[in-house]
């Protein structure tokens, strides 16, 4: 026996939550299948929770789902951005007035995220179906049949549209042999967060350095989150240094801007790639957020990308009347496709110009950094892309509800 839905979601992270949530007054029947067990954690925030730069399209986002005046109260807004280059005479400052806008972005606990959504799915009529372990999928032109086993029992489902919202390990792309592309970075992320002695001013840092990008994002007080990348062959060293030594070769990479680094909180690693996936045939299947497209955290753009793919996804699914057709998919991929291949193509520009020690690149870099500080229109433009507004202007992107 089937059980039917209009659409089912797989993955329950902020991508796939923010797309239900988005749709919930949409009338639609809706199913968030998740391998993990779904949960409301209501833990006092942590030194050492894990944080998230939204961009301003993100924080309009949240407004149209009906979110963000509850995230908004955990979030530091990032009102000025400054880059530059360790060494080197080029530096861009980049500013929320000259763009006209409250803020460049804000950053906030990715905890606090998702609690808040958590809460509005628990208030809505979206059935969340945890923990399963998705076993089989068979789509055709009419309809996705979707297979999968809760404890002993085994459940099959039928939907007009599934979405894979699982990940860049997506179990939706393994079992219908969806294709990636992949590009490894040999770079790993070391992410914590510190404690200085000077105020941030509610200015967020990216420096790039011999290693890599080192960013510095403002939390509430004196804190701020690190995103510090370090060559592959040197994290097990960086990982094995004492607080103390780290702090100590932190300061040496990021200087004495902010004062002296007083403390450093629990410090987790991540290997860094790049992965977009390939077109595919699959009809009536979608794939969105990280199962879509992972990124490197330069510019901090891979949950503002998703959060965009959702923007997008909702504005189709609400505007034809079957969301699986290949005619409303098209219709996706024409709003989101540019988005995402400046976004990717962007980031990985930045990346490899600026791990790159060759000296004919480096003055070309800090000369392109000086001109961007130099030239108002340029830099526009520049903080348009960074912000998310150069996306397809959807109604949640423009803080309009579904």
């Amino acid at each position: 026996m089937f059980i039917y839905y209009d659409l089912i979601i797989v993955g329950g992270g902020l991508v796939g939550a923010s797309l239900a949530c988005a749709l919930r007054h949409t009338g639609l029947k809706i199913a968030i299948i998740e391998v993990a067990t779904w949960s409301q954690q209501k833990t006092p925030p942590s030194y050492d929770d894990k944080v998230i730069a939204l961009s301003y399209a993100s924080k309009q986002i949240f407004t149209g789902i009906g979110n963000w005046q509850t995230i908004e109260s955990q979030a530091t807004p990032i009102r000025q951005i400054h880059i530059s280059d360790q060494g080197h005479f080029g530096f861009s400052h980049l500013s929320h007035q000259l763009a006209n806008l409250p803020a460049l972005g804000y950053v906030v606990g990715a905890r606090q995220i998702g609690q808040a959504l958590q809460t509005t799915l628990k208030n809505s009529a979206i059935d969340i179906i945890a923990p399963v372990q998705l076993t089989q999928i068979h789509a055709n032109t009419q309809q996705v049949e979707i297979m999968l086993t809760q404890g002993e029992q085994l459940q099959t489902f039928q939907t007009r549209l599934l979405i894979a919202a699982d990940g860049g390990q997506s179990q939706v792309k393994h079992l219908l042999d969806i294709q990636q592309q992949q590009y490894d970075y040999q770079q790993t992320a070391v992410i914590a967060n510190v404690t200085l002695e000077k105020h941030h001013q509610n200015t967020a840092y990216e420096r790039f350095t011999r290693t890599g990008p080192l960013a510095l994002l403002p939390l509430q007080e004196n804190h701020c989150s690190l995103v510090w990348t370090v060559k592959r062959s040197d994290i097990k060293t960086v990982m094995t240094w004492s607080d103390a030594q780290f702090l100590q070769h932190l300061q040496q990479q990021f200087g004495w801007r902010l004062g002296k680094f007083l403390k450093v909180g629990k410090r987790t690693a991540y290997p860094l790639r790049l992965m977009q996936t390939k077109s595919h045939d699959v009809p009536r299947v979608v794939v969105i957020g990280n199962a879509a497209h992972t990124l490197h955290p330069v510019s901090g753009q891979g949950l503002n990308l998703g959060l965009r793919d959702v923007a997008s996804l909702a504005e189709v699914i609400t505007t034809y009347g079957d969301a699986g057709s290949r005619a409303a998919l098209q219709q996706y991929q024409i709003w989101q496709q540019p988005d995402q291949q400046q976004v990717i193509h962007l980031t990985d520009l930045l990346v490899q110009a600026f791990s790159n020690n060759l000296l004919p690149l480096v003055v070309a870099r800090n000369i392109g950094l000086s001109l961007l500080d130099s030239l108002p229109i340029l830099k526009k433009r520049f903080i348009r892309q960074m912000t998310g507004l150069n996306a397809h202007s959807s109604r949640l992107i423009r803080g309009l509800p579904i």
